[in-house]
């Protein structure tokens, strides 16, 4: 016999705080459930069955379209926040203590634009035991070899197959009598994602803000670490905390330090991919992440950070110029991608195009025009837009023949590195508006290779330009307002609700 909380009954509302308030009640249930049952299990304990405890959820019907329509003709502007069509819909929620505003607003949407009542129950999915620990608990490490081997006969371990992309891919199919989705991944999808956060960049998922930096070059992070540091020591700033790898917390001068700071410890050796956080108090603060060199790794991050439904993810890093006329230090904007990173082929064919965002565009060359005070034809010269390429080939100058170079060309691209349009493509694919902006480091095709000396003064000359230009890029994105800033072009035929 299964070993269960008691059962909470789905209940219907009209209200969305009292709706995600039942979420919370129902996860924090379930998740002391199956707390209480792994330390007993720990303790050598024989349990009285199978533990299990199971995911909150959210559901709506509707027998019609949005019918705000009728009466705001607006909400065909938006890009979340409504259902296509009449049916059932719902998704499994976790981590209301981390998405409590998100889910808020997500409910406040629905209502609004459907006139319909959330139901919120326990669902039959499954939480892994590994997805309920808490962020330092680590009881399992002092079990024995056999005594971990055997929880998969007590557990629930984690399904792969409620955490796959098929939503997200627009190739989910529900059974029979299944409802629609109403998000992009389950509540499993998430924590797993969650997980693999701690582990690939070192910091709580917590401190992740709604605006993201990628890099591939540690400069830019040794640039944003004095920036957020110097930031720190200034009384009058919009930011509150800078968090490093370790969950290393600065605080802004002038503010206390919060409960749980102190268990911030610097790790031993740099994760795999580190992330830093420059902190707001409403999230619109700055996350940047060194995800080092290849599309892999630039898949893996935005595979999990996307789980975060950030607002904005953008690229800054180097480039090979491909064109004559462009000089080192020279900045692309990138219009268009060549895809032959080959890691995204599977989930996102590439008849797809990955077409550009007018908002981040905009805001990119803006941020170039105030920081380097550049305009007109000068603009011009220091900036061009065109398609960058993107290859997992770091060494596709030493491919035989020039068929490389003839491809490159016919598709005009101006260009080459091979983070930027995975990065792109996973932003179109998951629904978040992104956009890069690369500057050029060498031109291998003109006899311009890096070279340690020249790369160096190179580095000196740019990174600092290159990240504040990022940084106001972000800056002009969160004046614009959110639900201005996610594209109507990132929606599908039959689009989720949830942003």
């Amino acid at each position: 016999m299964p070993y269960l909380p008691p059962f909470i009954a789905p209940i219907r509302y009209h209200d969305p705080a009292a709706a995600l308030a039942q979420v919370r009640t129902i996860y924090e249930q379930q998740i002391a459930h199956l707390r209480e049952a792994m330390q007993r299990y720990v303790a050598g304990e024989t349990l009285s069955g199978h533990v299990r405890a199971c995911y909150p959820f959210v559901r709506i019907h509707t027998d019609t379209v949005a019918r705000a329509i009728l009466e705001t003709p607006d909400i065909s502007q938006l890009s979340y926040g409504f259902v296509a069509g009449p049916g059932h819909y719902e998704t499994t929620l976790t981590r209301p203590d981390l998405y409590g505003d998100y889910y808020l607003e997500q409910f406040r949407l629905l209502l609004q634009n459907h006139n319909v009542e959330l139901e919120v129950g326990t669902s039959t999915q499954a939480i892994p035991i590994h997805f309920s620990f808490a962020e330092n608990d680590h009881i399992e490490g002092t079990m024995s070899a056999a005594r971990r081997l055997l929880m998969r006969d007590v557990f629930d371990l984690p399904d792969l197959a409620a955490m796959d992309d098929g939503i997200a891919n627009g190739t989910f199919e529900p059974r029979p009598g299944e409802p629609q989705p109403l998000a992009l991944f389950t509540a499993a999808r998430v924590d797993y994602s969650l997980q693999r956060l701690r582990h690939y960049t070192g910091t709580s998922p917590e401190w992740y803000q709604n605006f993201v930096l990628f890099t591939n070059y540690q400069f830019y992070i040794d640039e944003f670490v004095r920036f957020g540091h110097e930031t720190m020591a200034d009384p009058h700033s919009e930011y509150i905390a800078f968090v490093e790898p370790g969950n290393v917390v600065t605080r802004r001068v002038g503010l206390p330090a919060l409960a749980g700071d102190e268990l911030g410890v610097a790790p031993p050796r740099q994760p795999q991919m580190p992330a830093y956080h420059l902190l707001r108090s409403d999230r619109t603060g700055i996350t940047m992440v060194n995800i080092g060199v290849g599309p892999a790794n630039a898949k893996n991050i935005t595979d999990h950070i996307a789980v975060l439904r950030p607002h904005a993810w953008i690229m800054l890093g180097h480039c090979a110029g491909l064109r004559n006329s462009q000089q080192l230090g020279d900045y692309v904007l990138a219009h268009g991608y060549v895809r032959e990173d080959h890691v995204l082929d599977e989930e996102l064919p590439l008849w797809v195009p990955i077409p550009a965002l007018a908002e981040i565009q905009l805001a990119l060359e803006q941020a170039v025009q105030d920081v380097t005070h550049a305009e007109g034809l000068e603009l011009k010269r220091i900036m061009r837009t065109g398609t960058v390429a993107s290859t997992d080939n770091r060494n596709w100058e030493l491919l035989p023949s020039n068929l490389v170079q003839r491809r490159f060309s016919q598709s005009r691209a101006i260009a080459l590195d091979m983070e930027s349009a995975t990065i792109s493509a996973n932003g179109f694919r998951f629904r978040v508006p992104y956009g890069t902006l690369l500057c050029v480091s060498d031109k291998p095709l003109h006899g311009e290779i890096k070279l340690p000396g020249m790369a160096n003064h190179f580095y000196r000359e740019r990174v600092d330009q290159h990240l504040r230009i990022g940084i106001r890029a972000i800056e002009l994105l969160r004046g614009q307002g959110i639900s201005q800033l996610h594209s109507r072009k990132l929606r599908s035929f039959s689009e989720v609700a949830f942003q």
